[in-house]
């Protein structure tokens, strides 16, 4: 018998209206596409060995959509007629790793034609990148569907790098998340790069007592200051999350919060709560309560979701 998950945790909690709960089951595609995990994750290891980015990026693309009318892979979509989608947004436009999520669906559509969701692939291959990057494994509930709706303007519904812990809190609130579920899930920029735009008003004009954000260790200030000076013309310029493992996931960036070397403002903001407090030195002091907190915020996250067709092509609706 299929196992179903309990969504009661979303339905106790604020969600967005337009937010459709739907069953998911670990046994969804148990029939019909039995192989599907192992397509995927196959697909997966095999970019990931040819570019050590993937993992950091397609980790990026299944936050985004989550976040926006669940995890229905809309951000996947591209819209004709010049229309915008997800993907154009602002916070959006630095995503990449497309190419291996359609490889994953083309993989999976010669195996199980017109059967797995392109929003479940993208779950699934964000286990797989998270696995492949050292960090650990999940069983990910399926049965999600894809959404018809993708819109460059809701992307202003994301979590930004410069939110404070009461922007941050209202933002994973709204969709079922606890402050847990928010420092749990903060790790992901344990993997991967941003860029100087991301994390620019910290280090040049602060404010008008400090130039540098007072919260982020000088020396830290100063290296970034050198890759990322005020008049900065280098489009793509960028420095790694984890100076030291940036495609290693662990809890180093626990451990850089501590010692005011992290990136993001709102990185730094866990650090304004007791509770947000307490689970930041948690996870810096042990290597094994972090993966597991990752894995289970994980699973509710990816609970989130909407959507109505099976596509044939991640790119566009049916």
């Amino acid at each position: 018998m299929a196992m179903l998950l309990s969504l009661l945790i979303l339905l106790s909690s604020v969600c967005s209206p337009r937010v459709i709960i739907n069953a998911l089951s670990l046994n969804h595609y148990g029939e019909t596409c039995p192989s599907v995990d192992d397509v995927v994750a196959k697909v997966v290891k095999d970019a990931i060995s040819k570019d050590k980015t993937v993992p950091a990026a397609i980790l990026r693309l299944h936050f985004h959509d989550c976040f926006i009318r669940g995890c229905d892979g809309s951000v996947l979509l591209e819209l004709r007629g010049g229309k915008s989608a997800e993907k154009d947004g602002p916070p959006n436009v630095s995503l990449h790793a497309f190419y291996v999520i359609e490889g994953a669906k083309k993989a999976v559509e010669d195996v199980c034609p017109g059967v797995v969701s392109c929003a479940d692939i993208l779950a699934l291959a964000a286990r797989d990148a998270v696995v492949q990057s050292g960090g650990p494994y999940w069983n990910v509930p399926k049965g999600r569907k894809n959404g018809r709706t993708s819109k460059a303007s809701e992307t202003t519904q994301l979590p930004a790098p410069t939110f404070n812990i009461s922007q941050l809190q209202k933002s994973f609130s709204q969709r079922g998340l606890s402050m847990d579920d928010l420092v749990a899930l903060s790790g992901g920029h344990t993997l991967g790069f941003s860029h100087c735009s991301s994390f620019q008003n910290r280090i040049h004009n602060f404010n008008s007592t400090h130039e540098v954000d007072p919260s982020m260790h000088p020396s830290f200030a100063a290296s970034l200051k050198s890759i990322c000076p005020s008049k900065n013309k280098a489009k793509n310029a960028c420095t790694s999350m984890d100076p030291f493992y940036s495609t290693t996931f662990d809890n180093t960036y626990y451990k850089l919060i501590l010692q005011e070397k992290a990136l993001f403002s709102s990185d730094q903001a866990l650090l304004s709560t007791p509770k947000t407090k307490n689970l930041v030195e948690k996870f810096a002091s042990s290597k094994k309560a972090f993966p597991i907190a990752f894995a289970n915020s994980m699973i509710k996250m990816s609970n989130i979701n909407g959507g109505q067709e099976i596509r044939k092509d991640c790119r566009f609706i049916n």
